[in-house]
């Protein structure tokens, strides 16, 4: 057991390693985009809009935390993972070290969770300060990890069976951008036709959305969009098992 979390914070490491010389760069383009949503959406398209008993801008915080978990932990691992497998060749030789397939992925993992986490406080914080209503419980701060990390299992997962820049650019196009605005960040799901409805909760998004909202807005907390989300973890996980054993061969 103490070798495998050696062996993980290994491969975090290297990734940290990189991430404390361009962190600052790598925490302010992460925030553009939600910053940008935040006033857009929040003040703009939902100035005196009300969501319920809420107001819009308290609904729609939660959703791009979630969003910014989402997208942040995402890239944080695969745009690394390609870089190493496409650019520098460096993760060959981590595939041919004496460190297991489950260490290699936890510790890949690790540095998307950690990125993600950093920019989905920095937006939380500014929603706070916006929004001093909002509840940041135990429970929002689990469900925010959990979203992260699962987050990032799926930018790792994405990063080994994607062979190309070319191909990760057409995937961000036609999956990761339309589950961006459909996922219930900006919008409550429940005025959508019921086929909608079941379409969208396939997405890993929408119950980290669901669950963040939850926690943050006092309503009762949705425990199945939690176990669905760690239900999406393991199976990226597999997959991430299953790709590296076939890169390996």
């Amino acid at each position: 057991m103490l070798d495998t979390i050696k062996d993980i914070y290994s491969v975090f490491w290297v990734d940290l390693r990189n991430l404390r010389h361009h962190w600052r760069s790598a925490i302010v383009t992460s925030l553009v985009q939600p910053l940008l949503y935040l006033v857009a959406f929040g003040y703009g398209l939902g100035g005196g809009v009300r969501i319920g008993e809420v107001s819009y801008l308290a609904f729609v915080i939660p959703g791009i935390v979630a969003l910014t978990s989402f997208s942040t932990s995402f890239n944080g691992a695969a745009s690394k993972l390609q870089i190493d497998r496409f650019f520098y060749k460096s993760f060959d030789e981590l595939l041919i070290s004496p460190v297991s397939l489950y260490s290699i992925v936890a510790g890949k993992t690790l540095i998307g969770t950690l990125r993600g986490s950093i920019s989905s406080i920095a937006i939380l914080l500014v929603g706070m300060f916006l929004m001093p209503t909002l509840e940041v419980s135990p429970l929002f701060l689990l469900a925010l990890f959990v979203s992260c990390f699962v987050f990032s299992l799926f930018g790792v997962f994405i990063a080994l069976v994607i062979d190309s820049h070319h191909g990760m650019s057409t995937f961000n196009n036609l999956v990761i951008l339309p589950m961006t605005f459909l996922c219930g960040t900006f919008f409550s799901l429940n005025e959508l036709p019921e086929p909608a409805k079941v379409a969208l909760y396939i997405l890993p998004l929408t119950h980290a959305s669901q669950s963040l909202r939850a926690a943050a807005l006092g309503y009762p907390f949705p425990w199945l969009s939690l176990l669905v989300l760690a239900g999406f973890g393991i199976a990226f996980f597999v997959g991430c098992i299953v790709a590296l054993r076939k890169t390996s061969v």
